[in-house]
């Protein structure tokens, strides 16, 4: 893709982050260094029950990366490629922890390629301090009771604590 100077690349990364997690967090990070903007899309996820709302999770991505001036968080419900075409983006990241998220990952990408050949997927692998770090075994740790504070950020953290609070 030829790009004029006065033209910005806009990436979409997406999830469900129920929690936002440091290795969501690195991840976006590293993109905002490598775009000129970066939207999270935080996904409606009918197929899950989730801790939090959508605008909770809206919000504690929008805190968590508060100091990525290039960052926002949106949500999104529907095919990532529609609402990627929607923010006139030109990219998706996704992040990689392990050969099976490279497996599902590449499928998914193809079939977006599929559905939007002028949208191109980048891959991120994950930094080896954050790679064993998934939303789902944070929230297991943390309704158990255990100590999450290294694998998410502290508004994240404050959110969480005060939601197990609540559940029991």
């Amino acid at each position: 893709m030829s790009r004029s100077a006065d033209t910005l690349v806009t990436a979409v990364y997406s999830g469900t982050f129920d929690p936002l997690t440091l290795g969501h967090e690195d991840a976006i990070r590293r993109a905002a260094k490598m775009f000129d903007r970066v939207i999270i899309a935080v996904a409606v996820a009918h197929h899950k029950k989730t801790l939090f709302s959508l605008d909770e999770r809206v919000a504690l991505a929008q805190t968590a990366l508060a100091d990525c001036s290039n960052v926002k968080a949106l949500p999104f419900d529907g095919l990532i490629v529609e609402f990627v075409r929607t923010q006139q983006a030109q990219v998706i990241v996704r992040g990689l922890r392990s050969v099976t998220d490279y497996d599902y990952e590449t499928q998914m990408s193809g079939m977006n390629r599929h559905l939007a050949p002028e949208i191109d997927t980048v891959f991120l692998h994950t930094s080896a301090g954050v790679q064993h770090i998934s939303s789902t075994l944070v929230r297991e740790i943390a309704k158990l009771g255990g100590d999450v504070s290294g694998l998410v950020s502290a508004p994240v953290l404050n959110a969480l604590q005060s939601k197990v609070a609540t559940k029991h």
